[in-house]
């Protein structure tokens, strides 16, 4: 990895961080779909995974008073089933797949109907999300537009929503880092000290971000995050389609 790319990287990091610091969301979908483009999968998603547990780690500890501690738990129960079954095939997929079903996971979960997924965050309703995105994070790098638009559904306020996302999305990108740097074989190689980068660009971000999370009220961070959310998606089916059909 050259001085420029390690430059322009850890500056995208910091953005990307800072984005997630304001609505806990987004910025994870953003990197991932550049370090994509540079890496193979597999060294993405071990970088990406790196990064995002900083970021989310470092988030967390900022805002651990509102982690709702019993989201936390049944959210990574369901994960925990879920990488037990993925890892019976320990499938990988290509890119083109992967950006696709990124880009789509939000337009299916709103297409359900409210009756299915109801406003409450109930242990069974928790533990389904978090299997559900955790083979997500495990084809796509991310559970973004999913676990967003679920909690985003919820009747939590948004510091509670930024801290138990937080905690969560710690221990799913945990699990995504064991599967794809321990279980999958020729996971990519990412040196050492751009991992030890990664992790303080993640923490500035994080940590700028959270000065204007603290100026938007819950009406402002909600309708600003389903926009991203929209944007971002769209993008990436497009893109993702481009790469099917051999135009990009």
């Amino acid at each position: 990895m050259t001085a420029l790319m390690a430059f322009s990287l850890s500056a995208l990091m910091i953005g990307t961080a800072f984005l997630s610091g304001i609505f806990g969301m987004a910025g994870g979908l953003i990197l991932i779909g550049v370090l994509l483009v540079i890496f193979p999968l597999p060294a993405a998603m071990v970088l990406h995974a790196v990064t995002q547990m900083a970021s989310n780690g470092w988030r967390a500890i900022l805002w651990w008073r509102h982690i709702v501690w019993k989201i936390l738990v049944f959210n990574v129960a369901g994960c925990l089933v879920s990488v037990a079954l993925w890892s019976i095939t320990l499938y990988v997929p290509d890119k083109a797949v992967a950006l696709v079903l990124l880009g789509f996971s939000p337009f299916i979960v709103r297409a359900i109907p409210e009756s299915v997924l109801p406003r409450t965050f109930g242990p069974l309703q928790v533990a389904g999300t978090g299997l559900v995105s955790m083979m997500l994070m495990l084809v796509t790098g991310v559970t973004g537009p999913l676990l967003d638009t679920m909690f985003l559904r919820s009747p939590l306020e948004r510091r509670q929503i930024i801290a138990t996302k937080a905690a969560c999305q710690l221990f799913s990108h945990g699990f995504k880092l064991l599967y794809f740097g321990a279980l999958i074989e020729q996971a990519g190689h990412v040196e050492p000290w751009f991992l030890a980068v990664a992790v303080a660009s993640s923490m500035v971000g994080t940590s700028l971000g959270r000065l204007l999370l603290e100026r938007l009220t819950d009406s402002q961070f909600r309708v600003w995050s389903n926009r991203l959310i929209t944007g971002l998606a769209t993008y990436y089916v497009g893109y993702g389609l481009a790469l099917l059909t051999g135009l990009a």
